[in-house]
């Protein structure tokens, strides 16, 4: 995914700026691979509400889901 953006602007300003940029690629990624569109994906993010592939279920431990991020 890197060279994507490599390719647009030649680099990464920072090492910040990477992170950031594969943090958003790789949630977009999950949204796509989950059949949740791009923009109701950002919708959620912006919102502060939790998007469907992102719920953690009553079965599961929220302290595992927090220590794999």
């Amino acid at each position: 995914m890197f060279k994507v953006q490599q390719k647009i602007s030649g680099c990464f300003r920072s090492f910040e700026g990477a992170e950031i940029f594969c943090r958003v690629r790789s949630y977009l990624s999950t949204a796509r691979k989950q059949n949740v569109s791009a923009s109701k994906a950002l919708m959620h993010l912006f919102e502060g509400s939790v998007p469907p592939f992102m719920a953690v279920s009553a079965g599961n431990d929220a302290t595992v889901l927090n220590q794999t991020s």
